[in-house]
């Protein structure tokens, strides 16, 4: 039988947090010892599989069961302690009372203690310290604009890890608040510090959490849960309708937004803007903590939180989501619910295409996970990118074809009128000019130069290469001439029309005689 990951997690969580050893953790389970090994070992736990990363949780015999027992041990909150139920006395009553129950003992005692520490039902306080120690942090979002290459991104978002003993925190500017931005951002801050925080805290976001259960409990995704797994975080969310639980970080989005994106950004490039942003963070921590009796400055306080990091793993965790998409008979898929189009390749129509999906890029892959074509990541209102080389490419090799293709329909008005004017023995390689010219400065200068073309009737492909080089080839200019002193003046002698004089030429040459 394969071990879920929850079954994994308990297992972690006994040997690094509980401080069990190996031993204790096998007899406790039910497990071999080396099982047990195994998995407190593990530093990998990227997704196996690179085709698909929505692999499903395999359903447990115990889920129709589960709202029962969560329900029973809610209620345990309002008991005396000794008159709490133990798993034994689930088993029996389960046993008893569920119809159609068929499960062992071991797998009903795993989740019993599971729910049991998500109750908190073994602690005396009864509910979640708002005291932080250090090495915690809390996490969220905010939202900002900025520019990155002149092109306004509005009500973009950013990410904030704040660690609340210390009040120090960091943020990266993000594209959107998809599991690849939230990914990113923490395992570059967490290079960045060189460490892991022993917990963090989050909002009960979509992203992250699929079901909010009765009781406390939380289902959280698959690649969420392997995420916290390879660097052996302990996530912890928030009650419902409880912000202030979390007020630190709630704080730290605000005054980063004040201090950090004010006035709105103005940047060529995401990435490197974002190391300046952990740079000037740091920078930010040299002032004194607003409640700290030793008046200490946030940096001091920052190194307690720093000494208690878990080590960063030896292996990296891929963020990228792996996925698959149908494409039409144009070759293109879409993504977001339809909201966002891209293409692929003709070569690609009417079929599956494997996906590498990142927080900036869409990469098509072919069967063999080779790179296809690679998009920039769509956003809000944008809704689709075209990539016109593989359409290029392919029709050139058949440019008999295009009239059927549905590339000719997707051509601009004036490369098709450029195309129907153009004799048909020469569109192929009218065609390998336009791929030429899209692969070395993109669709747009291509569309341009057909556009003079068209405009100057000049139908043949060296035309086309010739009017392109006018525009876009990197020609030096010659520097004007100065106009010096020295400089003799020249005598200018002007044209006069006299065709009297053209008679007298055209005799004297024998022309009158021919």
């Amino acid at each position: 039988m394969s071990t879920t990951m929850d079954q994994i997690h308990h297992i972690r969580d006994m040997f690094y947090r509980q401080d069990k050893n190996i031993s204790e953790i096998a007899s406790e389970t039910g497990l071999n010892w080396k099982t047990v090994k195994k998995y407190v070992d593990m530093e990998n736990f990227n997704n196996p599989s690179l085709t698909s990363a929505s692999s499903e949780v395999h359903e447990s015999k115990l889920d129709p069961f589960k709202p029962l027992i969560d329900e029973w041990l809610l209620a345990d909150k309002l008991a005396p302690r000794k008159q709490r139920h133990t798993a034994k006395r689930v088993y029996k009553r389960l046993k008893d009372e569920a119809d159609g129950f068929n499960c062992s003992y071991r797998l009903v005692a795993l989740y019993v203690k599971q729910k049991k520490e998500e109750l908190r039902l073994k602690r005396t306080d009864g509910y979640i310290p708002l005291e932080h120690r250090p090495g915690e942090a809390q996490a969220d979002f905010g939202t900002a604009d900025f520019y990155e290459n002149g092109k306004l991104h509005h009500e973009a978002k950013y990410l904030v890890l704040s660690f609340p003993f210390s009040n120090g925190g960091f943020l990266q500017l993000n594209y959107g608040e998809n599991m690849e931005c939230l990914l990113e951002g923490l395992v570059v801050i967490f290079e960045h510090i060189g460490g892991v925080p022993t917990e963090i805290w989050f909002d009960n976001t979509r992203t992250i959490v699929t079901k909010v259960i009765k009781g406390g409990g939380r289902n959280i995704t698959e690649r969420f849960q392997r995420f916290c797994e390879h660097y052996r975080i302990k996530p912890i969310f928030m009650n419902p309708e409880s912000g202030w639980e979390k007020g630190n970080v709630e704080n730290k989005v605000g005054y980063l937004r004040r201090n950090e994106l004010v006035p709105v950004p103005r940047f060529d490039d995401l990435t490197e803007e974002n190391k300046h942003l952990l740079n000037r963070c740091e920078t930010d921590m040299q002032r004194e903590h607003y409640d700290d009796d030793a008046d200490r400055f946030i940096s001091e306080l920052f190194e307690e939180d720093k000494a208690r990091l878990l080590p960063l793993p030896s292996v990296p965790f891929d963020t990228a989501l792996y996925t698959s998409a149908t494409t039409d008979k144009y070759g293109k898929f879409t993504l977001d619910a339809g909201k966002h189009r891209y293409s692929a390749s003709p070569a690609l129509c009417e079929s599956i295409v494997n996906l590498k999906i990142t927080s900036s890029a869409v990469i098509v892959m072919d069967a063999d996970m080779h790179e296809v074509v690679r998009h920039k990541r769509l956003y809000g209102d944008e809704h689709e990118r075209m990539d016109w080389l593989p359409y290029l490419t392919h029709i050139a090799r058949k440019p008999r074809s295009l009239r059927n293709s549905g590339i000719y329909d997707m051509m601009p008005q004036t490369m098709q009128i450029y195309m129907d004017n153009c004799e048909s023995k020469e569109r192929g390689r009218v065609l390998k000019v336009l791929a030429e010219l899209t692969e070395r400065t993109g669709f747009a200068s291509a569309v341009k130069t057909v556009d003079e073309a068209v405009r100057l009737n000049a139908t043949d492909p060296d035309s086309l290469q010739s009017l392109y080089r006018r525009t876009y080839a990197d020609v030096p200019l010659l520097p004007p001439l100065e106009n010096k002193a020295e400089l003799p003046k020249q005598k200018v002698i002007p044209f006069r029309n006299d065709l009297k004089i053209l008679d007298a030429a055209l005799k004297k040459g024998g022309a009158a005689n021919g």
